[in-house]
């Protein structure tokens, strides 16, 4: 199959190398394209627009920031959804909320497109690895149809069941996330006002049961003040929202997650939002020193 990739960003750009490096054929296209460019050096086609992309493919993959991104590529007058082939497969590995995705796969369908949904699961490291984890909502026969291409971005795939369901986990997913990086950063910021070193502190919690394996990977680098993006802070509050917003309309209350997610956008507006999701250590022992 012509694989297109839309969306050379953090993950994408890695998810689209991992195609490109098993030897598919592969067209890409970006909003800027000096972000593809070492794609484009290893024999990656290159389109000048998404529109222009999918008039050659047959299975589309994107990887973008936002719902809104997705909408202003997707759908409109100049949207690939006006170009795209009948009987063709596009699969959203956008972490966006279940609504939209919804919203997505019925303009798909209308077009006589498949659409999954296929968040996934991981940062920079494991897109660079082949290591992610794609959470998919769907039919079955198009999960086994993109099976060997998620094999070849992933190490895992999760069919969920039908579309929406891939977006709904990820949801989910991002919500632990979110709350226990910031769980953890208060523990070490009241956990140095104490008295206690940061090395102290993991010493004794990073084995522990009540502290969650991923926090093992990102203790040293807050230690090290190391808070180069893997997965962007920005980000991680825009999925927080999604999620408050999902409880709203489900009719739930979810105070803790409500009261996080403004956490995170305190530390964005002061200049954190670039920086890894870890940095709401940062804001907060900023915070704690003023």
């Amino acid at each position: 199959m012509k694989i297109g990739f839309i969306g050379m960003g953090i993950m994408g750009s890695r998810m689209a190398m991992n195609l490109l490096t098993e030897g598919y054929d592969l067209t890409i296209s970006n909003r800027t394209k000096e972000k593809a460019q070492t794609l484009l050096d290893k024999g990656a086609k290159w389109a000048d627009s998404p529109a222009e992309l999918v008039s050659s493919v047959d299975l589309l993959f994107t990887m973008l920031s936002t719902p809104a991104a997705v909408e202003a590529v997707a759908s409109g007058s100049k949207g690939f959804l006006q170009n795209i082939s009948q009987g063709a497969v596009w699969v959203n590995c956008s972490t966006v909320d279940p609504d939209f995705t919804m919203q997505m796969a019925g303009l798909a369908e209308e077009k006589s497109v498949s659409y999954l949904d296929a968040p996934v699961a991981g940062t920079k490291g494991p897109a660079e690895s082949g290591d992610l984890v794609f959470l998919v909502g769907g039919s079955e026969g198009d999960v086994s149809k993109c099976q060997p291409y998620f094999d070849c971005m992933g190490k895992k795939t999760v069919h969920l069941g039908e579309a929406g369901k891939g977006s709904a986990m990820k949801m989910l997913f991002n919500l632990m996330l979110g709350c226990t990086m910031a769980a953890y950063s208060e523990t070490l910021v009241l956990g140095e006002a104490l008295g206690f070193s940061k090395d102290d502190i993991g010493k004794v919690l990073l084995d522990a049961p009540v502290t969650a394996p991923f926090v093992k990977m990102k203790h040293p680098l807050i230690a090290a003040n190391d808070f180069e993006e893997h997965f962007p802070l920005c980000w991680m509050r825009k999925d927080l929202h999604l999620a408050a917003d999902a409880a709203y309309k489900s009719g739930i209350a979810l105070p803790a997650l409500n009261s996080i997610k403004e956490i995170y956008g305190l530390a964005e507006k002061q200049g954190l939002g670039r920086k890894d999701f870890a940095a709401i250590y940062q804001f907060l022992a900023d915070e704690s020193a003023r």
